[in-house]
C-alpha cells in the first residue's frame, strides 16, 4: 500500500480507500466486517461512507466494527457525508445549517466516534446559500466535531466558488472533491481537475471501475444476468447496459484495458485502478466491493504503476468525445498562449 497526503493537508491516507456503499445491502454485516479486516490487514487506512448508504446501516456497521477494534481508531481516517434525505422529511435534505447539524450528530452516533475526520457535502444544494454550509463546516471544525471539510459531485464553478469563499471569509478550507471518475467517465478533466490542482484539493474518485464495466465482465450485445449490479438491474443508474453497450468508445476502452492487463499478467480491474491512482490531483481511489474476493483483487492495484506506453494507450483510447467548443481542440486553442 502507498500513502499520500489528504489534499493539501498534512494528514496521510492510503492511496486506496475502502468505500462502503455496499455495506448493509449488497454486503451483510459479517462480509462488511471481513472487508474492513482485510483492508486494514493490507495497509488501508482510509474508509469512506455516507449517512444515506443503506439508510444509515453502513455507518452503523462501521461503528460496531470500530467499537470492537478501539486500538485501530488512531490509525484510520474516517470520512462520511451529509446532504441527501434518509426518510423523506422535508428539512432532512440539503446543506442548510438545520439539516447538517442533525445529520452530523446522527453520523457521529452511528459511527460511535467523537470526531469525523473528513465530513463532506454529498452534493451542491441550489436552495441553501453556499456561505451557510461553509460557515456550518467551519463551526463544526472549531467545535471538534470534524477535522476536515470535503465536497462531492460539485461542478467546476461550484467548487471554485466554494474554495474562494473559504479564503475570503477565513473559513476551514475544502480539502477534497469526491467525483465520479474512471476510464469511461473522464469529464471532470475539463474543469474540475484544474480547480483541484490550483486550490490544492485532493480528488477521491468514486466508481473507479465504471460500475463493473472495466473489470471485463460484460460483453458486447449480451445483456448481463446473474448476481452482478447490472445483472440484477441492467438499466441501473448512469452505468446502465444499453447506453454504454451502444457506444463504440466503451468497447474501445475495454479492449485497451484488456490488452494492458494481459501484457502485465494482472486483472483488468487492477489496470483501471492503477491508471486512475496516478492521475493528476488524485489522493485516494475509492473501492467498492460486494465480497472479500472482489476487494482482494482490487487491493492488488496497490503499488501498481503503469509504464508511459501503457498509460498512453489507455488515455488515448478513453479520450472523451466532445464538440469543438468549448472543450474541443479549437476551443482549447483560444485559451492557450504561446510563450
Amino acid at each position: 500500500m502507498e500513502y499520500r497526503t489528504l489534499g493539501g493537508t498534512g494528514t496521510i491516507v492510503s492511496s486506496l480507500c475502502l468505500g462502503t456503499m455496499t455495506f448493509g445491502t449488497e454486503s451483510d454485516e459479517r462480509v462488511s466486517h471481513a472487508q474492513l479486516d482485510r483492508f486494514v490487514e493490507q495497509g488501508g487506512t482510509f474508509i469512506d461512507t455516507a449517512n444515506v448508504y443503506s439508510s444509515g446501516a453502513s455507518e452503523e456497521i462501521i461503528g460496531r466494527w470500530l467499537a470492537a477494534h478501539p486500538e485501530l481508531r488512531e490509525h484510520l481516517v474516517i470520512a462520511t457525508k451529509g446532504r441527501f434525505s434518509r426518510t423523506g422529511v422535508r428539512n432532512e435534505l440539503g446543506l442548510s445549517r438545520l439539516h447538517l447539524t442533525r445529520a452530523l450528530d446522527a453520523s457521529l452516533r452511528r459511527l460511535q466516534v467523537e470526531t469525523i475526520d473528513l465530513y463532506q457535502a454529498h452534493a451542491w444544494d441550489p436552495l441553501t446559500p453556499i456561505e451557510e454550509a461553509l460557515q456550518f463546516f467551519d463551526d463544526a471544525v472549531r467545535a471538534g466535531k470534524i477535522h476536515y471539510v470535503g465536497v462531492s459531485n460539485f461542478l467546476g464553478w461550484q467548487l471554485q466558488k466554494a474554495a474562494l469563499l473559504t479564503k475570503h471569509l477565513g473559513l476551514a478550507p475544502i480539502v477534497t472533491l469526491q467525483p465520479q471518475y474512471n476510464l469511461l467517465q473522464r469529464n471532470i478533466e475539463f474543469e474540475l481537475v484544474s480547480v483541484c490542482e490550483n486550490e490544492g484539493i485532493g480528488i477521491l474518485p468514486w466508481s473507479p471501475l465504471g460500475g463493473g464495466w472495466l473489470t471485463g465482465k460484460y460483453t458486447r450485445d449480451s445483456t448481463p444476468t446473474g448476481a452482478t449490479r447490472l445483472g440484477e438491474n441492467p438499466e441501473r443508474g448512469m452505468e446502465g447496459y444499453a447506453k454504454r453497450n451502444a457506444a463504440e468508445r466503451t468497447w474501445q476502452v475495454i479492449d485497451a484495458v484488456r490488452k494492458v492487463a494481459e501484457g502485465r499478467g494482472v486483472s483488468m480491474a487492477q489496470v483501471a485502478l492503477a491508471w486512475l491512482a496516478d492521475r493528476p490531483a488524485v489522493t485516494s481511489v475509492i473501492l467498492g466491493a460486494r465480497t472479500v474476493e472482489q476487494l482482494d483483487d482490487n487491493l492488488g492495484a496497490a503499488g501498481l504503476h503503469l509504464s508511459e506506453e501503457e498509460t498512453a494507450l489507455l488515455t488515448d483510447a478513453s479520450t472523451p468525445i466532445v464538440d469543438d467548443y468549448p472543450y474541443g481542440v479549437p476551443g482549447a486553442a483560444q485559451r492557450n498562449r504561446a510563450v
